[in-house]
This record gives C-alpha cells, sequence and structure tokens, in this order.
C-alpha cells in the first residue's frame, strides 16, 4: 500500500507541474539545422531572441504555434557581400533579401560605412563604423548587419585618392584606423583591388593593414586584382598577404571573366586548393549568376581615375590624354576588354540619357555613335558625369556551377537590399539583388541538383557564419540566437531577370530575426529587430 500511495504523489505532483509555455513553436518542420547533415522532421521553440529547444517532439505550449509540415526549417542566411549600408538607412525593411531569407547582411567590399571625416566642419551621424552601427540600430532594421573595414575606405580617409605610397607616418596612421574598426567590431579588412584608389595600394600595405587585423582575430576578404587576364597573380597575392599577415582569406564573388580565360578554371582551382593544403585558409563566395555588375569606369585604366571622378572627366576631354587611354585600352590595359555586344548599360544619371541608351548593348550604342566601342564609352562617362551601371555577361554558366559546388563557397548578393517601389523602382540594378540565394535553392539544388538541399544551406549559415568566427549564429540549436528562416522547397526561386530586375522571390513564408517575426506567410510584419553583428575585436569599452 505504502508503494502504491508513492507513486500516486509522483502521480499527482507531475500533473499538477505547469506545462511549459515558450513564446513560439515552429511544428513539424523538415529541420535543416545549417551542419550539411541530413535533416529530420521535428519542432523548434523560441523564446523571446534565442533557440530554446529543438526535438522530434516538444512537450510545452507555444503562445504562437505555426504549423509547417512539408516545409524546411533553416538558420537565417547571411549574405557575405552586400551593399545594403546606405539602402537600409533609406528602407529598413530590406525587402529584396528578407523575402529570400536573409537575416544578417556584411558589408565591406573596399569601401566601409566608415570610419569618415566630418565634412566642411558639419556635424555627422557617424564618423567610425561603431557609430555607423549604432545610427542603423537606433534608426531600426529588420535585417542583422556586419561590415569589414575597407582598405579603400581606409586609404581614402589618410591619402585620399593619390596614386602613392603612403609614407611611414601615413601608414601607422590607416594601421590605427584599422585597429579602432576592429576593436568596434569589424570582421577584418576588405579590398577592391581591381578599382581606383584602391589598387593603388601595394602589396606590402596590404599585408601591414591585414597584421592588424590578424592580432585581432579579424580575416582578410579581396576583390582581387583581376579575375580576368591576370588572375593567377592576383590569387598569388591573396595568398601572400594570408601568409605574412597570418590571416585567413576569403576571395569575393570568386569568378573568371571573358571567354579566352575560361579554361583557366583547373588552375584556379588547383591553386586555391594547394594553397589549403600548405596551411593556409582559403574561401570564397559567389552569387549565382553568369554576369557581373558594375560602371563601365571599371574598364578605364585607374591612372587616369587618380584624384577622382571630376578629375578622371577633365582629363578625358583633354585630346592628348584621351589618346593615351585609347591607347591603352587597345594594348589591353589593364586588362583586355570584353566584346562591347557583351555590355548591357542599364544605368545614367541623366533622364535623357536612359531614354536614349537604358538595356542597350554597347555596341548598339557605339554604331548610332558611329565611333568605336572604347571611344563611345569615354563619351558616355564624360556626358553624363557618372561611372554609368552595366552588366557584362562575361562568365561560363559551366564556371559557375563548378565553383558553387566547392564545399568553400558561400553566398552573396554583392548588391543593395531594396524594394520593388519607390524609391528604389527606377534604379539601375542586377537581379542578384532579388535572386541570388533563392536562385541557389530553386535552380541549382531542386532543378539542377547540384548539390543536396542541406549543403546548400550550409553553405548559406554554418559555413559563413564560422569563417566570421560569429558567435551562437549560423545553425539551429539550442542557445543559438533565432535567426529562422521557413520556406517551401518546391516553390522557392527567383524571379528577376536582367531586363526586369525588380521582381522578389517567392517561396519564402517565415523569417525570424532575433526570434522576432519579420515575414509572415510571405508578408513583412514591418518588425525592425535587427542588430549589428559584431567581429572578434570587438572592446565592449566603446559602449559601456
Amino acid at each position: 500500500m505504502r508503494i502504491i500511495s508513492v507513486v500516486s504523489l509522483l502521480v499527482f505532483f507531475i500533473s499538477c507541474q505547469p506545462t511549459r509555455e515558450y513564446d513560439l513553436i515552429i511544428r513539424n518542420a523538415t529541420l535543416y539545422n545549417g551542419s550539411g547533415e541530413q535533416p529530420f522532421t521535428g519542432d523548434v521553440a523560441i523564446q523571446a531572441d534565442t533557440i530554446a529547444e529543438v526535438a522530434t517532439l516538444i512537450k510545452a505550449k507555444g503562445k504562437k504555434e505555426i504549423e509547417a509540415k512539408g516545409l524546411s526549417l533553416a538558420p537565417g542566411f547571411i549574405n557575405m557581400l552586400s551593399w545594403a549600408d546606405g539602402s537600409l538607412l533609406k528602407d529598413g525593411r530590406s525587402m529584396s533579401d528578407i523575402k529570400q531569407g536573409v537575416t544578417l547582411e556584411v558589408f565591406g567590399e573596399g569601401w566601409s560605412p566608415g570610419p569618415r571625416k566630418k565634412k566642411d566642419g558639419k556635424d555627422s551621424l557617424w564618423t567610425t563604423l561603431g557609430e555607423y552601427f549604432e545610427t542603423l540600430e537606433r534608426k531600426g532594421v529588420s535585417t542583422n548587419f556586419a561590415s569589414f573595414v575597407g582598405a579603400t575606405t581606409v586609404r581614402d580617409y589618410v591619402l585620399g585618392f593619390e596614386n602613392r605610397k603612403p609614407n611611414a607616418n601615413e601608414l601607422e596612421q590607416m594601421k590605427r584606423l584599422v585597429g579602432t574598426a576592429m576593436e568596434e567590431g569589424a570582421m577584418g579588412l576588405g579590398s577592391s583591388l581591381i578599382y581606383a584608389p584602391a589598387d593603388y595600394a601595394s602589396t606590402e600595405e596590404l599585408i601591414e593593414l591585414c597584421k592588424v587585423v590578424s592580432h585581432h582575430g579579424g580575416m582578410y576578404i579581396t576583390h582581387m586584382r583581376s579575375e580576368s587576364d591576370k588572375i593567377f597573380t592576383a590569387l598569388d597575392e591573396v595568398f601572400t598577404i594570408a601568409q605574412q599577415a597570418q590571416v585567413p582569406a576569403e576571395i569575393y564573388h570568386l569568378k573568371i571573366t571573358n571567354t579566352w580565360n575560361w579554361n583557366k578554371i583547373d588552375t584556379v582551382l588547383l591553386k586555391i586548393d594547394s594553397a589549403n593544403r600548405a596551411g593556409l585558409k582559403i574561401t570564397a563566395n559567389m552569387y549565382t549568376y553568369n554576369a557581373s555588375g558594375t560602371s563601365l569606369t571599371a574598364r578605364l585604366p585607374t591612372w587616369v581615375q587618380e584624384g577622382g571622378a571630376p578629375t578622371m572627366r577633365k582629363r578625358l576631354r583633354n585630346p592628348s590624354i584621351r589618346k593615351k587611354v585609347l591607347n591603352d585600352l587597345e594594348l589591353g590595359i589593364p586588362n583586355r576588354n570584353s566584346d562591347p555586344k557583351d555590355v548591357m548599360l542599364i544605368g545614367f544619371r541623366k533622364d535623357s540619357l536612359n531614354a536614349l541608351y537604358k538595356g542597350k548593348r554597347l555596341s548598339e550604342v557605339a554604331l548610332v555613335h558611329n565611333k568605336s566601342a572604347n571611344e563611345t564609352m569615354l563619351d558616355l562617362i564624360v556626358a553624363d558625369k557618372s561611372g554609368i551601371a552595366a552588366i557584362f555577361f562575361l562568365i561560363s554558366e559551366e564556371n559557375v556551377k563548378r565553383m558553387l559546388a566547392l564545399p568553400y563557397v558561400s553566398i552573396c548578393s554583392d548588391a543593395a537590399s531594396i524594394a520593388s517601389e519607390e524609391p528604389f523602382i527606377q534604379d539601375a540594378t542586377h537581379p542578384r539583388a532579388y535572386g541570388s540565394f533563392a536562385r541557389l535553392l530553386g535552380k541549382y539544388v531542386r532543378e539542377e541538383k547540384l548539390m543536396t538541399l542541406e549543403e546548400a544551406i550550409r553553405r548559406m549559415t554554418a559555413l559563413p557564419a564560422e569563417n566570421l568566427k560569429l558567435k551562437n549564429r549560423g545553425r539551429i540549436a539550442s542557445g543559438f540566437f533565432a535567426d529562422v528562416v521557413v520556406f517551401d522547397p518546391a516553390a522557392i526561386r527567383d524571379r528577376a531577370t536582367f531586363d526586369q530586375p525588380h521582381q522578389y522571390a517567392e517561396g519564402m513564408l517565415h523569417v525570424f530575426v532575433n526570434g522576432t517575426q519579420v515575414l509572415d506567410s510571405g508578408k513583412h510584419t514591418g518588425a525592425m529587430p535587427g542588430r549589428s553583428v559584431r567581429g572578434p575585436g570587438w572592446k565592449t569599452i566603446f559602449h559601456d
């Protein structure tokens, strides 16, 4: 009788225990935890900003519950190359990326929001990278954000657009600026060495700056000096910087441009593999398209761009300098230029030029002008007083597939996060702004079966999180921040095209950022829970 009484008491006490309650439970989803392991069907509980429990069946109640049977659940995606630092100040909803499941935007390809000087003695909302982080948080944004400190930004702060080496004092100032940015939370140093004034920096200068980054535990990430004719030399520079500064390195938007270079892919991949086997850590990111997007000025020799855009245009109006530029272009300086029929003009500053030439190929416009493509290009740059946005169809689709299949490649948009409405709808953009992540899941995973869904998710979550040394992000696991996406694997796809880029991706249903729902059944909730995500060198002394 005594045993029966004890058992009865235990049953009574257990039955009296209050049922656990979480803020949210997502039930019966196909769970991809970000590791690349096979998924399983189960539940995820969220409490405040944190994943509280992951199990095949959570025996608790949620204040809100979402039935996700037949849907995929994954960590929020990480955009390793974002230009949303400006667009989020205009529109914090981050529509084009949130609609794809991106919950972390990473800035800093050469240019970063800080450090910057006060202009004309006027107060600025921020002058340092850390102050920019605080400004964006105060404004309110839907997505998390992080940044590298831009090597171009630091060089411009100290040297402007001068094409020369820094002296000893100037180099020390640049190193101090990098060190401060690292302590404010920069992920490392980002460079864009194909552009002026970035390419005025020597390898030695970059090594010195990267030694500061290494001291703070960060990484070096680079748009290499060449993705075309001199790609082997450009790769060797990346390896040299990584080795001498003792820093991991990542290659921005890995690709090989121009048809005559496409067959270099075996050597490119072999060189990266060899560097990793030799003890370096070399990774890369990509967007999922076989066309790049930049300005026409990227085709010009960088010596003519010294001093900035107004000075460059003045030079281009000088007949003797113009002749020298045209001669360099004919000689393949800085690189042999692509066929003008492969260059689509997509954005001018002047409405009159947009009306005439937007969407046309450079070859077509040259015929109208009855001049060579190079002469026409110079005319347009001077007339429009801009770099002129363009799409360059220079990448092999087969090479895109081979590179996407590499286990060390994560994903980027190389674009702002914008909305298919004013003030963005008239702006020139590449479809990657609306579709890079959804395209991986729809075209390359579901349709072409280039990789498994679990591997694709790893590339957009745990891989970049580990490369950035992020704590408690990039996986579905208890104790991690609740950056969570739920999508339909049979429906997710990109819709943006080169002719009509302002079209949202489809198939992403629910997005949570730090536990707050930002996308509900495909509709933006208006919530702004995004936070700055700081790098390994962050010192909270700046914020005490």
